[in-house]
């Protein structure tokens, strides 16, 4: 019985271990959409539009550590797409793309929904995008784009036009111009540094007396060596945002998040250390960085991105976990010596300090509610094993600094791109991972009018297949594009322009109720904890509807001069908010810095 190339292609993914795709139909994908209807997998999963498929493809793939699959049809929706592969290729996660073409007969012809797609894509899929045109370019096709998005950690495409998705397969044959391809498979290979290169850093190490180690998404499999490496030096250690959960918060030499979004410990402890250690993180803000002038070391397995951040000294390129273990061989204990102890202990009050002082901060007055409170008061409830996403924007800096992760929670969120749009598919994504794992998105008004909303309605086919059919999502709900409206005035000293930045007040809860979700409106500080007690004890998904404070200033760990300037002049060019903001802005930075010392 002859088979379709649709089928190969099914076959093909199956024997690579492909779960789901995530996608949206059309007629440029109509051969591997009804072959789809009688394979015994992968599984379909619909979102309510092409970016949404590839978010939650992402998340899939950023919660599962497996390779994430989307698929579009022609023209509009390859093009939608793009967003959302665009955010795998700068966060470095692997994702294949499957997208619809014309007939080939049609192609050059200006005929209906014909793109250019492989010059579209060459940039966002550049390591791997290819266009088929016969069937005996099948399996290799599928099997590049499988081996070089997991082994370069990024989006890789293929353009398969509709009349060769129906045609008969026929297998490359032993022949010139014919590539046959091996079993599916791929176990990465493990990349070490040379040693003399190791006996560099570590030198470098054994004469810090301050030493500092920034980790990323890179150090994920190399926790324990981290910790090793922190305790053996003293040192103190900060993380990426798409590192938060890499290492437990409840050390008390993590000093939390770096950046705009960090914290005030991370920035201290980088401004005054001696010796910098980077392992597995590309954070892309120099500024954050310490001073120039610092000893430093970089642990990456990607060679293209080392040294490029910090004027480091010594650069070793391999596994994190393997590099670090063989540099521990030759790193000496500080423990007791009078220097780093004393480096060490600054650290460890500088964090106390912090943790009390976000404690205090979200307990600042507000109109109706200070956002940080609903952070303050989810962490210590986070479940064991909960996966946490956060939408970019204001969400995001509470995320970074008032969420407390311990060993097996996870979290992310669009670390580089920082899209509008990702939280509600990433925890889609996340869910169709880890079904047996709660799942709690966190997310401003702005991205769940943006298409959150929508994907409410994906929530709601798909809840009844995840055996733990907790999936929380809270709306910050206040009315304004929050993070752009303070990047205006902090920024670019202008005043909150209400035509752009306001948005329509709508019901969240209601919208949830109205599709047979939970939905709950909170509107005032002491709802807020028995809110999450109920719904992360829900039997189904729940929508959280927080009316929120939109005055309450994500102030950054270090204001810097021209921030303020830009600040003033934004208030005193008539910000229709001016008067909240002092006080809220004034009242909270008192809390930093009256909070009591331990």
């Amino acid at each position: 019985m002859s088979q379709t190339v649709a089928d190969h292609l099914l076959q093909r993914l199956r024997g690579w271990g492909i779960e789901y795709i995530f996608g949206y139909p059309g007629d440029g994908i109509n051969g591997i959409v009804s072959e789809l209807g009688q394979a015994q997998g992968p599984h379909f999963v619909q979102s309510r539009h092409e970016e949404m498929s590839a978010f939650e493809a992402v998340g899939y793939a950023k919660f599962s550590g497996n390779l994430g699959v989307c698929m579009a049809t022609s023209g509009p929706g390859g093009i939608h797409l793009l967003n959302g592969l665009y955010d795998a290729k700068l966060d470095h996660v692997p994702v294949v793309a499957i997208v619809g073409q014309i007939h080939r007969t049609g192609m050059g012809g200006s005929i209906q929904q014909e793109v250019d797609l492989h010059t579209l894509y060459k940039d966002v899929a550049g390591a791997y995008v290819q266009t088929a045109s016969v069937p005996e370019q099948f399996p290799n096709l599928i099997d590049r784009a499988i081996r070089t998005a997991l082994s370069e950690r990024c989006p890789t495409a293929i353009i398969i036009p509709a009349d060769l998705q129906e045609a008969d397969y026929s297998p490359p044959q032993h022949e010139f111009k014919h590539v046959p391809s091996s079993k599916p498979g791929l176990r990465q290979a493990l990349t070490v540094p040379p040693e003399d290169e190791v006996q560099r850093a570590a030198d470098l190490i054994n004469d810090a007396e301050k030493t500092a180690i920034l980790i990323g998404q890179g150090a994920r499999g190399a926790v324990d060596e981290v910790v090793e490496l922190a305790e053996a030096t003293r040192g103190g250690v900060a993380k990426a945002l798409l590192g938060k959960d890499v290492l437990d918060d409840e050390h008390p030499f993590v000093t939390g998040s770096i950046g705009l979004l960090g914290t005030r410990p991370t920035w201290e402890m980088l401004r005054d250390c001696d010796t910098f250690l980077i392992v597995g993180s590309n954070v892309p803000y120099a500024q954050h960085y310490p001073p120039f002038g610092k000893r430093a070391v970089q642990i990456d397995i990607d060679p293209h991105m080392i040294g490029m951040r910090y004027p480091t000294e010594v650069n070793l390129v391999g596994d994190a976990a393997e590099t670090l273990r063989r540099l521990l061989t030759k790193v000496r204990s500080r423990k007791g010596d009078t220097g780093p102890e004393r480096w060490r202990e600054g650290i460890e009050k500088s964090v106390r300090e912090w943790w009390d002082s976000m404690d205090q901060q979200a307990h600042v007055p507000a109109d109706p509610i200070n956002p940080m409170l609903v952070f303050n008061e989810l962490s210590p409830r986070l479940p064991d094993n909960v996966m946490v996403t956060s939408d970019s924007g204001s969400a995001a800096n509470w995320y970074a600094r008032h969420l407390r992760f311990t060993s097996g929670m996870r979290g992310t969120l669009s670390g580089t791109l920082a899209t509008m749009g990702c939280g509600v598919p990433y925890a889609i994504g996340a869910k169709f991972a880890h079904p047996d794992r709660p799942a709690i998105a966190m997310v401003g008004d702005g991205a769940m009018q943006m298409n959150g909303m929508a994907e409410l309605i994906t929530i709601r086919r798909y809840a009844e297949e995840w055996s733990d059919p907790r999936l929380i999502v809270c709306v910050l709900h206040n009315n304004d594009l929050n993070q752009v409206t303070w990047e205006l005035r902090a920024m670019g000293g202008s005043p909150k322009t209400p035509y752009s930045q306001d948005l329509p007040s709508v019901s969240y809860a209601g919208f949830a109720t109205s599709i047979g979700l939970e939905g709950e409106t909170v509107a005032e500080p002491d709802a807020v904890a028995p809110a999450w007690d109920r719904a992360l004890s829900a039997e189904r998904p729940v929508v959280l509807d927080v009316h929120c404070d939109p005055d309450i200033p994500p102030i950054p760990p270090y204001v810097e001069t021209d921030q303020l300037t830009d600040m003033s002049k934004a208030l005193a060019s008539g910000d229709p908010d001016r008067f909240g903001l002092m006080v809220k802005g004034l009242r909270t930075k008192l809390k930093e810095f009256t909070t009591p010392r331990r």
